[in-house]
C-alpha cells in the first residue's frame, strides 16, 4: 500500500501546474557535485543558498556540477554562473527558479535573473565592461567572452511573476560548448525569457513575455543555434535579435505579431530549416538593411498558418505575401545572390511558397532524447577507475560488452587501445571538460607508422549515442583518433569535445603545450598534424553531430568524412586551430552543415583551410563562418576548397577576421574594435575548375552539375598589368609630388619604392615595424609604427642617409590649422562588447550610428610632420598580450590598409567594413570626420577618386562609381585588391595592392 501511495504522490505531482516532467528523475552518481540547500518551498528567499553553491562549484581546473533539486526556489537578485559551471535540475520534477511579483529591482531597464559570467581571458585586472543588467547595479561582473566555455543549465524552468516588466531570466552570451536544455520560460508580462544568447538552446519552451529572446552578437561573434524549441504568446515577438548568426532547426512560433524580428539598422546570418508559424500576425520575420552584404535571411520547409505575410522588408516596407490560409515555403533566400562560380553578386529574393490544405504534423527532434535514467548503468561499479592513472581500456570494454547505456561520472579515463562499442551502445557524460577519455602520450599502441587506432570505434549502421564527454588523443600518439564513426542516420554526437586548444584540463595536470610563444594556442612539444582526424566518419556513416568542438592541433582535420551516402546532419559545430584542414569531406553525398564555425589561429592556422570537399556532391552548407584571427599575420587564399565537386548549396556565408576585445589601460576601460588584414581572400575556389568567389559575405550559390558550363564575367573597364611580385603582404601605400608610389611589405619591414623611371627600389628595411605612410609637402615619408605602448610615427628623406630617423612625438591639436589630415582609409566599427540595447528606449546604436560617433569624436593630439603640412591624429591605442615590444596592439590607424588625407572642411571618402559601406565626410578640426553621407553600397578594404570625380571602390575586384554615386563598372583583378590610390607622374595610373603583387591600371 505505501508503494502505490508513493507512487500515486509522484504522478500528482508531475501533472501539477507548473511543474514539467524531469530529464533527470534521480542525482546523478556526481561524488564532486555541489547540491543546492536550500528550502525550495516557494516562499523562502533561496538567493545565497544557490548562490554559495555556484561559487564552491568550481574544481582546480576550473569546472564544476550543481544539482538543483525538485523544488521552486524564489530568488530576490541576481545569480551569477561562474565560467565552466554545468547547472542541472535533479529529481522527480523539474526544478522552478522563480521571481516573485513585484520584485525590487526588476521593473525598469532590463534587470537579469541569471547571469553566465566570463573569465578575466587576457589578464587585464579589472572588469572593462561589466554586465549592466546585474541586480542589484552595484556589483561588478565580467561578462561572458570569447574564452566562456562549457556553462550550461538543463532541466530547470524559470517562472516570473507579475509587476516585473523589466526582468530577463538569464543572460547567456556564451562561446563554445554551452548550452540551456529543457526548459520552460513561463514569463508572464516580463521583458524576454533570454537576453544575450550564445552557441545553442535546446528544447526550450518560451510562454508570454514581451519577447522570447533578445540578443545582439555572440561573445565570439559567432553563430548561435535553437533547436527543437517553441514560443507562444510573446506580446512584440518571438525573437528580436542582430548579428547573432541565428540558426533555427525544428522550431514553433506561434500567438505573436512577429516571429523574428531583426533591428532597425542592422543584418544578420538568418536561416531557418523546419521552422513553423502559427498566428503571427504581423509578418514571420522582419528585415532590415535589405541592401547590405551581411543581411543574409535564408529558409527551407518552412510552414505558416494564419500568418499572411512570411516576409517584411523594415526600410522598403515591400512584403513578401503568404499563399492562403496555410501554405509551404519550401525555399526562401533574401541577400546577396552569386549567380556562378568566378562572379560577383548582386541583391536578390527569391521565394517558392505554396498553399496547403492543412497544417502538417511537427517533425520528430532534431536531437534525439537519452534513454531514461533507469537505463543507465554507472561504470564505476563496473570497476572502471576514472582517477586519471589505472588503465581502464580493459574494465570499460567489458563494461561496453554487457551494457547497452553507459554513464562515466566525472573523471579522466586512461585508454590505451580501441574501444568498439556495440550496436546499440550509448555513452554519457555531464561536463566534457573534466569527464575524459584519453590516451596517455607516448602511448606504444599508437606509436610508428600505422592505420588508425581511434579512442572509440562504432559498427557499420550502428544506432549510437555519445554525449557529454571529453576525447583526448595526447600530445604525441601518430596513429591516434579520437572517434572512427559508422553508425547509422539516427545515431547521435551531441556535447561532445574533442579537447586540445582551449579550455583543457588534463589528466596529467601539465600544460597542454610547454614552450609558449605569442598564439591563441602556443607551440607544442609534440608535432602538430601528427595524428589521424579528430572525428572521422567513414564507410556508410552518417547521423547528427550537435554541439560539437574539435580543436587538437595535433590532428590532420577536426571533422573528416569519407565514403559515405547516408545522411548526416551538423548543427553548431566548431572545427579549429589545425595546421591544414578543419572540415575535410572526400566522396560524400546527402550532408548538411548547419551553423559549422572555422578558425585559424596565428600560430597553428597561417595555411590551414576551413573546408575541403572533394568528389563529393548533394551538400548544404548555411550560416558558415569562417574566421580567421585578427593577430593574423599571413595571407591565405581560400576557406573553402573544391575538388572535383558538384550539386552544392551554399547559403549565408560568413568569411570575416575582425572583432572586439574589452581592455583596460592608463587612460581607463573600454572596448577596442579591430579588423585583420588577412582574412581569406576568397570565400570559395573550385580548384577543379580554376574558379574563385571574391565575394566574403552572402546570402546564396549553388555549385550546379558537374558539367554545366559557366558564363565569362564581363569584361573589365581597363587592363591590368602587374608591375612587382613576390611580396608576403603589401599595404600602407602613398604617392609623392612626383607620382612615384611607396609601400609597405610589413612581414619583412620593408619600404618599398615604384616609380616608372627605377621600377621597384628597397627604400628601408629598419626593424621599427612601419605600418603605415603618408608624404608630407616636403617629399619626407610619415611613417606610422606599432612599436612602442601606443604606437610611435618617425619621419625619414627616403633619399637621404639610411642612418637618419627622425621621432615625432604627439602634440595637443593645433586649432585652425590648415595641414592636411590623416584618416584610415577603411575603418571596422561594431559594438562588441557592449550591449548596444539603450534600457529606457529599448532600441539599438546601429551600426551607422556607431561609426558616426567613433569617426566623429576628436582626438587630443597629433603627429606633425617636420615640415606642418599634414597632421596625423593620435588614435586610442589597445593592447592585447604583454605590455613590451611583442605585444599586439590596433587603433583605426594601426589597422587601416591606408591613409587619406585632406585638410578640414573638405569632403573625402572612406569605407567601413564593419557595414560593408562607403562614406563621404567633412574633415573637422581634431580628426573628426562629420556630416557622413553612405556613397556606396560596397566597401571593406580601400578608396581612391580620380581627377573626373569618379570614385574606386576595392571590395573583391574594383569598383567605379560616378561622382553621383551610380555604378559605371568593375575592374577585375588577378588577385584581391587591398588598397587602391592614383599616382603615376600623371595622377592617372590607379595604383593596385594585393597581397603578393603590385598591379597597375589606366581606367
Amino acid at each position: 500500500m505505501r508503494c502505490v501511495l508513493i507512487g500515486l504522490l509522484v504522478t500528482t505531482a508531475l501533472a501539477a501546474p507548473g511543474w514539467a516532467q524531469s530529464v533527470f528523475p534521480v542525482a546523478p552518481a556526481e561524488p564532486n557535485a555541489v547540491t543546492v540547500a536550500a528550502k525550495g518551498d516557494g516562499v523562502a528567499d533561496d538567493s545565497d543558498a544557490i548562490q554559495q553553491a555556484l561559487d564552491r562549484a568550481r574544481d582546480k581546473t576550473g569546472h564544476g556540477l550543481v544539482f538543483l533539486p525538485s523544488g521552486t526556489y524564489r530568488i530576490t537578485r541576481t545569480l551569477v554562473v561562474p565560467v565552466g559551471v554545468r547547472v542541472y535540475g535533479v529529481g522527480p520534477r523539474r526544478p522552478v527558479i522563480r521571481l516573485a511579483a513585484n520584485t525590487p529591482g526588476f521593473q525598469q531597464g532590463v534587470s537579469t535573473m541569471i547571469v553566465f559570467s566570463g573569465g578575466d581571458q587576457y589578464n587585464v585586472g579589472k572588469v572593462p565592461v561589466p554586465v549592466p543588467t546585474i541586480v542589484p547595479r552595484d556589483k561588478i561582473v565580467r561578462d561572458a567572452n570569447s574564452g566562456s566555455f562549457y556553462s550550461s543549465m538543463r532541466n530547470i524552468d524559470i517562472e516570473i511573476a507579475e509587476g516585473n516588466p523589466a526582468a530577463a531570466a538569464v543572460r547567456f552570451r556564451m562561446a563554445q560548448h554551452a548550452f540551456l536544455s529543457d526548459m520552460e520560460f513561463r514569463l508572464g508580462s516580463a521583458f524576454a525569457g533570454v537576453y544575450q544568447a550564445g552557441n545553442v538552446l535546446e528544447n526550450v519552451h518560451f510562454k508570454g513575455g514581451r519577447y522570447g529572446i533578445v540578443t545582439e552578437k555572440t561573445s565570439p561573434a559567432w553563430q548561435f543555434t535553437l533547436l527543437d524549441s517553441t514560443f507562444d504568446g510573446q506580446r512584440d515577438a518571438a525573437i528580436r535579435e542582430h548579428e547573432v548568426d541565428l540558426t533555427l532547426v525544428n522550431v514553433a512560433i506561434r500567438n505573436t505579431p512577429v516571429g523574428i524580428e531583426i533591428d532597425r539598422g542592422y543584418s544578420d546570418s538568418l536561416w531557418g530549416k523546419d521552422v513553423r508559424f502559427e498566428n503571427v500576425s504581423r509578418a514571420a520575420v522582419v528585415i532590415s538593411n535589405e541592401k547590405n552584404v551581411f543581411t543574409q535571411v535564408g529558409f527551407e520547409n518552412a510552414l505558416a498558418t494564419n500568418t499572411p505575410v512570411f516576409a517584411r522588408f523594415r526600410d522598403s516596407a515591400q512584403t513578401i505575401d503568404g499563399r492562403g490560409k496555410a501554405y509551404k515555403v519550401a525555399s526562401f533566400s533574401h541577400g546577396l545572390a552569386i549567380p556562378e562560380l568566378g562572379q560577383m553578386g548582386d541583391y536578390a529574393t527569391q521565394a517558392d511558397i505554396k498553399p496547403l490544405r492543412s497544417m502538417p504534423k511537427r517533425r520528430a527532434p532534431a536531437i534525439r532524447a537519452l534513454p531514461r535514467m533507469a537505463d543507465w548503468v554507472n561504470v564505476r561499479s563496473l570497476g572502471v577507475k576514472g582517477d586519471g592513472q589505472a588503465d581502464d581500456t580493459a574494465a570499460i570494454q567489458r563494461a561496453i560488452d554487457g551494457n547497452r547505456v553507459l554513464y562515466f561520472p566525472t573523471g579522466f579515463y586512461k585508454v590505451t587501445d580501441r574501444l568498439k562499442l556495440r550496436a546499440d551502445s550509448v555513452l554519457i557524460g555531464l561536463h566534457p571538460a573534466i569527464t575524459q577519455l584519453y590516451i596517455p602520450d607516448d602511448n606504444p599502441r599508437h606509436a610508428g607508422l600505422g592505420a588508425v587506432l581511434p579512442i572509440l570505434e562504432t559498427p557499420k549502421g550502428g544506432d549510437n549515442i555519445l554525449s557529454g564527454l571529453g576525447l583526448f588523443t595526447g600530445r604525441v600518439n601518430p596513429r591516434a583518433s579520437a572517434l572512427l564513426w559508422r553508425s547509422g542516420e539516427n545515431s547521435l554526437v551531441e556535447d561532445v569535445k574533442i579537447m586540445g586548444g582551449g579550455g583543457t584540463p588534463t589528466a596529467d595536470s601539465a600544460p597542454l603545450y610547454t614552450r609558449t610563444a605569442r598564439s591563441g594556442d602556443p607551440i607544442a612539444d609534440g608535432r602538430w598534424d601528427a595524428q589521424y582526424s579528430s572525428i572521422w566518419v567513414t564507410d556508410g556513416g552518417g547521423g547528427t553531430f550537435a554541439n560539437v568542438w574539435s580543436p587538437n592541433t595535433f590532428a590532420s582535420a577536426g571533422f573528416t568524412v569519407t565514403n559515405t551516402s547516408t545522411p548526416g546532419h551538423v548543427y553548431e559545430m566548431s572545427v579549429e586551430h589545425h595546421p591544414r584542414n578543419e572540415f575535410v569531406l572526400d566522396n560524400v553525398e546527402n550532408w548538411e552543415f548547419l551553423a559549422p564555425q572555422t578558425e585559424q589561429e596565428v600560430g597553428d592556422g597561417p595555411h590551414a583551410v576551413g573546408i575541403e570537399i572533394r568528389n563529393s556532391r548533394n551538400l548544404l552548407f548555411a550560416n558558415y563562418h569562417g574566421y580567421r584571427v585578427t593577430r593574423s599575420y599571413a595571407p591565405q587564399r581560400s576557406a573553402v576548397k573544391l575538388f572535383n565537386s558538384s550539386d552544392i548549396k551554399f547559403r549565408n556565408v560568413h568569411v570575416n577576421a575582425e572583432s572586439g576585445y574589452a581592455s583596460c589601460d592608463d587612460e581607463g576601460c573600454g572596448t577596442f574594435l579591430r579588423a585583420s588584414k588577412y582574412p581569406f581572400d576568397n570565400a570559395i575556389e573550385d580548384v577543379t575548375r580554376g574558379l574563385v568567389v571574391r565575394e566574403r559575405e552572402f546570402a546564396s550559390l549553388d555549385i550546379g552539375a558537374a558539367d554545366r558550363s559557366i558564363a565569362a564575367p564581363p569584361p573589365s573597364l581597363a587592363g591590368v598589368d602587374k608591375l612587382a611580385e613576390g611580396f608576403w603582404s603589401i599595404s600602407g601605400a602613398a604617392v609623392d609630388a612626383k607620382g612615384a608610389l611607396y609601400f609597405i611589405d610589413r612581414r619583412f619591414q620593408r619600404i618599398h619604392r615604384w616609380s616608372e623611371g627605377k621600377g621597384l627600389e628597397v627604400v628601408r628595411d629598419h626593424a621599427l615595424d612601419p605600418v603605415n605612410l603618408a608624404i608630407d609637402a616636403s617629399g619626407d615619408l610619415l611613417v606610422l609604427s606599432s612599436l612602442g605602448a601606443k604606437g610611435a610615427v618617425y619621419s625619414i628623406d627616403p633619399d637621404g642617409p639610411f642612418d637618419k630617423v627622425k621621432l615625432i612625438e604627439p602634440t595637443p591639436v593645433r586649432r585652425g590649422a590648415k595641414a592636411t589630415t590623416l584618416l584610415p582609409v577603411n575603418w571596422w566599427n561594431n559594438g562588441e562588447f557592449r550591449d548596444q540595447l539603450d534600457h529606457g528606449t529599448y532600441e539599438f546604436t546601429t551600426l551607422a550610428e556607431m561609426f558616426a560617433r567613433e569617426a566623429g569624436e576628436p582626438k587630443a593630439k597629433e603627429y606633425v610632420s617636420p615640415d606642418g603640412s599634414i597632421a596625423l591624429p593620435a588614435f586610442r591605442v589597445w593592447q592585447q598580450g604583454p605590455a613590451d615590444h611583442v605585444g599586439w596592439r590596433w587603433s583605426n590607424a594601426l589597422n587601416a590598409n591606408g591613409l587619406v588625407g585632406a585638410r578640414p572642411g573638405e569632403r573625402l571618402y572612406v569605407t567601413n567594413g564593419s557595414e560593408n559601406l562607403t562614406y563621404s565626410g567633412m574633415v573637422g578640426a581634431g580628426g573628426t570626420l562629420t556630416d557622413l553621407k553612405v556613397f556606396a553600397n560596397r566597401g571593406g578594404e580601400s578608396v581612391a577618386v580620380d581627377g573626373q570625380g569618379r570614385v574606386f571602390v576595392a571590395n573583391g575586384q574594383v569598383f567605379v562609381y560616378a561622382p553621383d554615386g551610380s555604378e559605371t563598372g568593375r575592374i577585375d583583378v588577378p588577385e584581391r585588391p587591398l588598397q587602391i590610390l592614383f599616382g603615376g607622374p600623371d595622377k592617372r595610373t590607379l595604383f593596385i595592392l594585393t597581397h603578393h603583387a603590385l598591379y597597375a591600371a589606366r581606367p
